[in-house]
């Protein structure tokens, strides 16, 4: 039901979105069962004159099958939510797939900066592409992120991938996607992270091979490529080399 509100951008969003269904459904389900059946007996057992109330212990049989049995099989919806849900997180959080490029992420109070892999392809090297609250990726591309915080906890949450990863001080922490679907979508920050977390926004962009080559040699060409990034990287290094030495 999801992708009636949010597109589907990425190859694992379909597998939450399944599973967000089930859930849903289930849950939905006894929802509408336990009101229905509150009603009725509210409606069929409601005073009336004459008739006097009876005082129900719940100790003979027919009484504790009709808890224990709606009991048990809400177990069994639970024990099916619990395994989809392993399934699925193995598929995202464990059995992680080969990566084509790697990306950067660095969230602050209050902005994302995103380090591309330049013409070389290798993150980390000189050429790599800075940028603040834009992130470009190329569709059908198998990218590995990873993802700090210089401040404060953060939270990297790309709604159309079905994406949200806790950024935390101190750590680097890896995931991945792949995108499924040329666009331009909305980055959120998904965690409280101070007086502007609600504007704290940036914007990906999914391109084709042919787009995303455009992109790099447009931005390739200029003399300084999102200074505001480039600042930031070197204070980061500036920081890494006093904690190291």
């Amino acid at each position: 039901m999801l992708e009636y509100l949010i597109p589907r951008a990425s190859s694992y969003a379909g597998d939450i979105d399944r599973l967000f269904d089930v859930i849903t459904y289930l849950v939905g389900f006894w929802f509408i069962l336990t009101l229905g059946y509150f009603f009725y007996l509210v409606f069929r057992y409601r005073a009336k004159d004459g008739q006097k109330a009876e005082y129900i212990t719940g100790e003979t049989h027919k009484q504790k099958m009709a808890v224990e049995v709606p009991h048990y099989l809400i177990l069994v919806c639970d024990a099916a939510i619990i395994i989809l849900t392993f399934i699925v997180w193995h598929k995202v959080k464990i059995d992680k797939p080969e990566v084509d490029e790697e990306i950067r992420i660095v969230a602050q109070q209050w902005a994302w900066s995103f380090y591309h892999a330049g013409p070389d392809g290798v993150l980390g090297n000189d050429d790599d592409i800075p940028m603040v609250n834009e992130l470009h990726v190329k569709k059908d591309v198998t990218y590995r992120f990873y993802l700090e915080a210089t401040d404060v906890m953060h939270s990297f949450s790309v709604p159309v991938f079905r994406l949200k990863q806790d950024a935390i001080p101190g750590r680097i922490i890896e995931g991945w996607f792949q995108p499924t679907k040329t666009g331009e979508w909305d980055i959120q920050c998904a965690e409280m992270c101070g007086v502007a977390h609600g504007i704290m926004g940036a914007r990906i962009f999914i391109e084709t091979e042919e787009e995303h080559n455009e992109w790099m040699a447009s931005v390739s060409e200029l003399p300084s490529v999102n200074w505001v990034a480039k600042n930031e990287a070197k204070d980061l290094q500036e920081k890494e080399d006093k904690n190291n030495g």
